[in-house]
């Protein structure tokens, strides 16, 4: 009762017009921002720092988490329609979501999106406002070890699951852990295979891995396939229908709603990589589970046809995993994003230090934040839903005007990014590179993960190991990281063993149709 109390007073401060105002800015602001490639929403409140010195700490908050919530929204729209995520948390939701908009069905694959977001925005920032101790407990529960395990666990989920090939799925684990490595050591200082160049000092840009390999990959890809008469040809790029979702659509996208809280949830207390793991566990799961319905003859797998639940759970996750590091942010001064560090620093900005005594000592502020959240998450239904046949229209655009532009994109979210040459270099190779491992069938989604997590695996592995003066036992004597290593190895046994069945199944059809050919001719 005492938390409903006090929820109530945060409701009746952010519900003043001034900080409505504030809240309705922030998530105009961050949609916009999110649709552009490279420009996330940690950029966003990184621009807006400034410009909040003179807004009382209140208003500025709710702008700032405003900010956040949008730029999840905006970013799903152009990883739906152009094959270009906005920003790495919307990665996953690619994958599907574009197949779904070249079948015609981008309305309702952004209608999927901005219902999940919602739902996971809605749910975490419950679970943060009600459960913020169990959060914090969860959070000093995890030390070196236990990142590392979850690192590996994200490693083997998306390159022996996600991937179709074990084998291709490891080459692009390689790929993504190589680039990972370039830059400076962070424990020896010493440079790695940076060929001497200084702007490689700070290692591979994930914006520049991102844009270079999906979007400019997919573009190369496209123009490639042009005059070959193969998805080149417009019909696919014409949508039907309204956002709102069919009695079937929801059959299919409420458990992957249900599921993506699940994984994104307890991910956002803990530093692991923000929403990577989550999203493409929440991918991976999904795809599994759709392969299992079409072995029993449930319902044929849709998994890189354009599956609903391929964007329903992922964006749930990314958008639970975003509510939870909130909390994490605010009991436990921990920011486990890059938006969340950069609110950190705004929160010092205002002489004021997140942490378990932020809620008595400006409990006002934090429940006022608490309660933005639940507002800005209605606001951005609101915009987002009935404008999904909008963004869908984008579609129409004749194709060469269409990839024109998203190359236009890539090249200026690059250069805004980091306002250099070799960036924009590194953009084409990387380019050239997702084009060919598009043409070879080798998946990209391992890269990206291991991009991202590789240089988080390699600090803890270190730290754990240095823990236990160079004892490897120390990587395994936690109950948390037993219990990590054990599922997955149990993952990989069951991947392992469905695929062989599946060969040998495979064998047996093509022995059959041999032997019925044989007969026929005989």
């Amino acid at each position: 009762m005492e938390t409903l109390g006090l929820l109530g007073g945060g409701f009746a401060a952010a519900l003043t017009p001034e900080n409505l105002l504030w809240a309705l800015v922030g998530v105009v602001l961050g949609t916009a921002v999110g649709v552009l490639p490279g420009l996330g929403s940690a950029m966003a409140v990184a621009l807006l720092l400034p410009v909040t010195f003179k807004l009382d700490p209140t208003g500025a908050f709710i702008m700032f988490t405003a900010v956040y919530y949008g730029g999840l929204f905006g970013d799903s729209t152009t990883s739906i329609l152009m094959n270009t995520p906005g920003n790495s948390s919307a990665i996953a939701t690619a994958i599907e979501g574009h197949k779904m908009a070249l079948k015609g069905r981008a309305s309702q694959a952004l209608a999927t999106s901005a219902i999940g977001a919602f739902i996971g925005a809605v749910v975490s920032t419950a679970v943060v406002a009600f459960f913020s101790n169990v959060i914090i407990d969860i959070a000093l529960r995890f030390g070196p070890a236990e990142y590392f395990a979850l690192a590996v666990f994200a490693f083997l989920a998306t390159s022996a699951v996600v991937a179709q090939s074990m084998v291709r799925g490891l080459i692009a684990l390689s790929i993504g852990l190589s680039l990972a490595m370039v830059g400076i050591d962070s424990q020896s200082g010493a440079a790695r295979f940076t060929l001497g160049i200084p702007s490689l000092f700070e290692g591979v840009s994930i914006i520049t891995v991102t844009v270079g390999l999906l979007a400019l990959g997919e573009v190369l890809h496209v123009a490639s396939r042009v005059h070959r008469g193969g998805s080149g040809t417009t019909e696919l790029l014409r949508t039907t229908g309204t956002p709102w979702l069919s009695g079937r659509d929801l059959k299919r996208a409420v458990p992957a709603w249900i599921r993506g809280l699940g994984f994104g949830l307890p991910f956002g207390a803990v530093p692991a990589g923000g929403s990577e793991i989550p999203t493409f566990l929440a991918y991976g799961t999904e795809r599994k589970l759709s392969q299992l319905r079409a072995r029993r003859g449930k319902r044929p797998d849709e998994f890189g046809e354009g599956a609903i639940e391929g964007v329903a759970a992922p964006e749930t996750a990314a958008s639970a995993t975003a509510g939870t590091a909130m909390g994490a942010l605010l009991g436990l001064g921990l920011p486990t994003s890059a938006t969340a560090a950069i609110m950190l620093a705004a929160f010092q900005q205002y002489g004021m230090q997140p942490g378990p005594l932020l809620f008595e000592r400006n409990a006002d502020l934090v429940w006022a934040l608490l309660a933005s959240l639940f507002i800005g998450s209605v606001m951005l239904l609101i915009l987002n839903l009935p404008f999904a046949p909008l963004w869908a229209k984008l579609l129409l655009i004749p194709r060469r005007y269409l990839y024109a532009g998203i190359t236009g994109f890539a090249v200026l979210g690059v250069y805004a990014s980091s306002y250099s040459v070799i960036e924009l270099w590194l953009l084409i190779l990387l380019g050239l590179l997702g084009f060919m491992m598009r043409r070879y069938s080798i998946p990209v989604a391992p890269v990206l993960i291991a991009v991202i997590l590789g240089p988080l695996a390699e600090t803890e592995l270190r730290r754990a190991l240095a823990i236990g003066q160079g004892d490897v036992g120390a990587l395994f004597s936690g109950p948390i990281t037993i219990g990590i290593y054990t599922v997955i190895l149990a993952a990989v046994a069951l991947v392992a063993v469905a695929r062989m069945r599946s060969a040998r199944r495979s064998r047996a059809q093509a022995e059959a149709e041999a032997a019925e050919k044989t007969e026929v001719a005989g």
